[in-house]
């Protein structure tokens, strides 16, 4: 029996909605035409790049890590930019792309293989945060998601395995057990890496923990930086008297 999911995406309302959401899968969908699904990448540096949230007086910021290593010596860089559009399943590159993709320029050397949280070509319009960010920055991205946003799988049968995904008639990706008890993550190629060599690459950086290793340190390094803003933000408040603060948000699932 397979397992689907989908999301039914919503119209949100920001900066880049100004004429409707069908402007921004217009985009998508261009980029999409230009995703390269065939190896053009190397494993001397890899990087991960996560967001966190944070609900500032006003405004909400996303906060963006990024961590690049090899041989055991880490590479740190983030961004914080005002969220200029509201969550809306399947547009997750216009409400926190730009922070990742400064993110990542703001290294001191440019990564060779990016993992990215969210979607790669595993999209309605086969271009998710992945596989923007890599055709934008021309760089090799596989994308790492915890849900299924669309396609069909085989269910699993336990640590270790890997199921293909098939979303708009090809395989899009592959959904995998990564640690036991924990859901499965969905892995799919950005940019300029295949489905298969994607789900390599991810396996290799798999330790104890349910997601690769590049994917787990940019998570830890962009809540970090956000719970040291936080800081700096509460302090003032805190100071002035009583008063309400949401603090720190997490990214509904999709």
């Amino acid at each position: 029996m397979r397992e689907n999911a989908g999301v039914k995406e919503k119209a949100g309302v920001g900066l880049f909605l100004e004429s409707g959401s069908d402007r921004l899968y217009l985009v998508q969908r261009k980029i999409a035409r230009r995703v390269i699904l065939e190896d053009d990448f190397s494993l001397e540096l890899p990087a991960g790049v996560d967001q966190a949230f944070l609900e500032a007086p006003g405004r909400e910021l996303v906060v963006s890590g990024c961590v690049a290593g090899a041989g055991g010596r880490l590479m740190k860089s983030h961004s914080v930019m005002a969220a200029c559009h509201p969550y809306v399943p399947g547009l997750l590159f216009f409400r926190e792309g730009p922070a990742a993709v400064r993110a990542a320029r703001a290294l001191s050397i440019q990564p060779t293989l990016l993992f990215v949280d969210g979607c790669g070509v595993n999209h309605p319009r086969g271009a998710g945060l992945a596989s923007m960010i890599g055709v934008l920055m021309d760089l090799p991205t596989i994308g790492i998601s915890k849900w299924v946003l669309c396609g069909e799988h085989e269910p699993l049968q336990g640590v270790g395995d890997a199921s293909p995904l098939c979303c708009r008639d090809r395989v899009a990706g592959y959904v995998l057990q990564s640690k036991k008890g924990c859901r499965p993550i969905v892995v799919a190629p950005g940019h300029r890496i295949s489905p298969e060599s994607a789900l390599e690459a991810a396996r290799m950086f798999l330790k104890d923990h349910k997601l690769p290793e590049p994917c787990r340190l940019a998570h830890l390094h962009a809540n970090a930086v956000r719970d040291g803003l936080e800081e700096s933000i509460m302090a003032p408040i805190s100071r002035s008297g009583p008063g309400g603060h949401p603090g720190p948000r997490r990214r509904p699932p999709g």
